[in-house]
């Protein structure tokens, strides 16, 4: 049976005003463009905005780069590519993926990457459920378990009634 081919423009969501699409003409390719797919599905279901509320960040505004949702974000995503170790990080501070999953395309200051470093990552794996001179920010175990699940009367996650 011959294969079906979609000529067409997947349209994504905006990232800082810019467009993004996807398509099959050859143009600038990478092996983790289904992670898009995967970013469509946890805007529809929420989960990285209900865990970020799980996170309380105690740094100092002007002086932070990265937000807790990019980096929960980064690391979910990351982990969902199969890149579980943080040194995966460093490099993958630059990519591009991964920055639109982020919403964040580029870094504010100009001696810092558009995503968090292993050293940052790290930081925010170690949390504590207080904050401590090192470690500002913190994070609620108990409402982590609780918003895991999809709440009442929102699209349950593909398989998740499955074993």
């Amino acid at each position: 049976m011959p294969t079906q081919c979609n000529p067409g423009l997947f349209d994504l969501a905006a990232v800082e005003g810019r467009q993004v699409v996807g398509a099959f003409d050859g143009g600038v390719i990478t092996s983790d463009a289904g992670a898009l797919l995967l970013g469509a599905t946890d805007r529809a279901i929420r989960l990285t905005e209900r865990f970020t509320t799980c996170f309380a960040d105690r740094r100092t505004p002007e002086l932070v780069e990265h937000s807790v949702r990019a980096m929960l974000v980064q690391r979910v995503f990351g982990i969902a590519l199969g890149y579980e170790d943080l040194t995966d990080h460093d490099e993958l501070r630059h990519d591009p993926v991964l920055a639109v999953l982020a919403g964040k395309l580029a870094a504010r200051r100009s001696d810092c990457a558009a995503l968090a470093g292993k050293s940052t990552l790290n930081r925010l794996e170690l949390s504590q459920a207080e904050p401590t001179r090192y470690h500002r920010i913190s994070h609620d175990g108990a409402a982590i378990e609780v918003r895991r699940s999809v709440p009442q009367g929102e699209p349950s996650p593909p398989g998740a009634n499955h074993p």
